[in-house]
């Protein structure tokens, strides 16, 4: 008879003989799902090798729920003294499952809107080489979009732009997807301790592996949308994670084009930026004498402000070309050495 893991390698279309089955653990970050949370640790398969929930200081005892209605010997129940954040609680789950040897790392909320039985096709681009951290996107099929509130869907897709600029991940969609999966090696390299504790958790995950130019690939995924309460309003969350990209993306560029590198993305932005800047900055002043002398601007003038905001803005966009084809394309956790991030 085949074991499990022979089972689960012939589920990934791998030849067990070739391939060992990696040691998988889910980490389950519980905040306010005492009623959900034991539903969505029994839907995990039994290809999932160990299961790490976080209490997250929850008003409900969620953990405490789990430990007494839940017998699964893979299941872990961590506890957060207060609330410190879904970011904070998913490092800590991170931390214990780097600890115990895990070869992949899977993110499952335990609010019931993912479904577990899509953990094997999530992390099948990472174990057959081809990503370094996957997630799920509720936008692949154009039909299950109308599933989603509308304020959710204007949300995201907002959400989605700013995260694009931010991470250099130009192709991803549906950045604040929680359904994701990192292999460890890779984990191990981020910097856990600097990720944002709070709602910014994957947005920042995304920054932290452009950083370490790793390979990130959407699954297409349906959420389901029982009448769960979420603690998150994304329409209150756009100014705040619009500060945070802003930063982000200021990090990544001066990293990625100054530090890392200098190339011809480089010199489109040192040449676009200066360009457009001057040329608007002499139209508007160009403008002020004319509003003040009641003197049309000349020719000359108008030519003096414009051209330079149009060949600023074409080196510009032309940098924006350069750093969509700049998306990493070769996974990196073959090459990586795990180093031990636990302690």
């Amino acid at each position: 008879m085949l074991d499990k893991r022979t089972r689960f390698s012939e589920k990934l279309g791998m030849n067990a003989e070739v391939k060992k089955s990696p040691h998988i653990a889910v980490v389950m970050p519980c905040y306010r799902a005492a009623g959900s949370a034991a539903g969505v640790v029994a839907a995990i398969g039994a290809d999932v090798t160990t299961i790490i929930a976080v209490d997250d200081g929850c008003p409900d005892k969620t953990g405490d729920a789990l430990t007494a209605s839940c017998k699964d010997d893979r299941l872990i129940v961590l506890h957060h003294a207060e609330n410190k954040g879904v970011g904070a609680a998913m490092v800590t789950g991170y931390r214990e499952a780097l600890t115990r040897g895990a070869d992949i790392v899977v993110k499952i909320d335990s609010d019931g809107q993912m479904d577990p039985a899509l953990v094997p096709r999530l992390i099948k681009p990472i174990v057959e080489g081809r990503a370094d951290y996957t997630k799920g996107n509720r936008f692949f099929h154009p039909e299950d979009v109308s599933a989603m509130p509308g304020a959710r869907l204007f949300g995201n897709a907002v959400l989605s732009l700013f995260a694009k600029v931010s991470s250099g991940y130009w192709p991803i969609l549906d950045p604040n997807n929680g359904f994701t999966a990192i292999e460890a090696k890779v984990l191990s390299h981020l910097p856990l301790d600097r990720i944002a504790p709070r709602y910014f958790f994957e947005s920042d995950m995304l920054f932290r592996l452009g950083a370490l130019r790793a390979v990130v690939q959407d699954v297409p995924m349906t959420a389901r949308y029982d009448g769960e309460t979420s603690s998150l309003s994304v329409m209150g969350s756009i100014l705040p994670f619009l500060f945070g990209h802003m930063k982000n993306t200021i990090k990544r560029v001066a990293y990625s084009y100054f530090l890392r590198d200098f190339n011809m993305g480089t010199l489109e932005l040192l040449l676009g930026v200066p360009l457009f800047m001057m040329g608007f900055t002499i139209g508007v002043l160009y403008w002020l004498e004319s509003a003040v002398s009641g003197v049309p601007a000349t020719a000359g003038s108008v030519m003096l402000a414009g051209l330079p905001v149009i060949v600023g803005a074409f080196f510009i966009l032309s940098f924006v070309n350069y750093d969509v084809q700049n998306v990493p394309r070769i996974a990196l956790h073959p090459l990586l050495d795990r180093r031990d991030k636990a302690s």
